[in-house]
Order: structure tokens, then C-alpha cells, then sequence
């Protein structure tokens, strides 16, 4: 359960202001259709994540465990370090004519992923909780859920009202004190 927890905690913290939040909203105000948005992040959440976590628990057996404690220790705090640098939207490209509101959802999400601070903080708890990564995969899920639910339901109301920049001080703490109890003890 800890493992879930702290995966779900992190995760919604850090999407607070992320590139995907950002698209969240832009679906939410250009289709106004939020049931298919919520279910193409939830899809294309699963699926990037699955493989994330995977690749994360693969790589524990090809690495020395006290090389992969260090390197998950600096993970963390690089992962802190980079909490603390505004995401911007990348330009889109016209998937929704072709795809539908669901399947650009699902497509335009797994990509925005893919090399995300989630998509690596996903590798990394998953590699650090070697014994739970479903637990990873259901809490960065959760933790997806939690950000950009919300970002669709409620549109650019609360993006207004969140504090942005205190949610990524808060995410980049706690990335940096899981970095450290790493790089203590693994």
C-alpha cells in the first residue's frame, strides 16, 4: 500500500501544471465532451505507465543494487529540481478530425508522456518498489486521475485557482526527501 500511496501522491502533485494538465484543459475547452477525455487519459495513463513500471522493474535485474540505489537516490532529487521548472504545451497536432475526441485523447496523452517527469517518476518508483509495481502502476494512475480529472470537468476555473507554483514546491519536497531516504536506505 505504500508503494500506491506515495505513487499516487507524487503523481498528482507533480501533474499540477504539467504539459498533460495543460492538454487536459485544452480538450475539455475545444470538445466540451468530458466523459471521452476522462477515459482517453485513463486508457493512455494505463498503458504508458504499464510500460514505464515495466521497464523500471526490468532494469533492476540488470543493474547492481547499490548502482541502482544511487542512481534512483539522484533520480528523485533531479526529479525535485525539475518540479520547480514550468511545463509549457507543446503544439498539437490535428489528431481530433481523424480520431475522434476518445483516440486523440488516448494518443495525444501516451505521447505527451513519454518522457514526462510522471512517465520517469513511474520508472523510478517502480524500480524502487520492486515487489509492488501494480501498486505503482494503480497509484501514478490514481495520481493522473486526481490532476487531470478535475483540469477536464472544471476547465480553466481551476487552473486559475490552484497554486501552481506552491503544489510544485511541495512536489519537488517530497521527491527530495525520497531521494534521500534512497540514497540512505534502499
Amino acid at each position: 500500500m505504500e508503494a500506491f500511496f506515495l505513487s499516487t501522491g507524487i503523481v498528482a502533485l507533480a501533474e499540477i501544471g504539467d504539459k498533460t494538465q495543460l492538454l487536459a484543459l485544452l480538450l475539455a475547452a475545444r470538445f466540451k465532451k468530458p466523459v471521452p477525455i476522462i477515459l482517453g487519459i485513463f486508457v493512455a495513463t494505463v498503458f504508458n505507465h504499464a510500460a514505464a513500471a515495466w521497464l523500471g522493474h526490468v532494469a533492476t535485474g540488470f543493474v547492481d543494487m547499490n548502482i541502482l540505489r544511487w542512481v534512483l537516490g539522484i533520480s528523485f532529487i533531479a526529479m525535485a529540481a525539475w518540479m520547480l521548472i514550468p511545463d509549457k504545451l507543446d503544439d498539437e497536432t490535428n489528431l481530433f478530425e481523424r480520431f475522434g475526441v476518445f483516440g486523440a485523447t488516448c494518443i495525444a496523452f501516451f505521447l505527451a508522456e513519454m518522457g514526462d517527469k510522471t512517465q520517469i517518476a513511474t520508472v523510478a518508483l517502480s524500480a524502487r518498489y520492486m515487489d509492488a509495481t501494480i501498486g505503482v502502476v494503480m497509484g501514478t494512475t490514481m495520481g493522473m486521475m486526481i490532476a487531470n480529472v478535475p483540469a477536464v470537468l472544471l476547465g480553466e476555473v481551476a487552473a486559475r485557482k490552484l497554486p501552481v507554483e506552491l503544489v510544485h514546491k511541495i512536489a519537488a519536497g517530497i521527491f527530495a526527501v525520497v531521494g534521500v531516504l534512497t540514497l540512505v536506505s534502499f
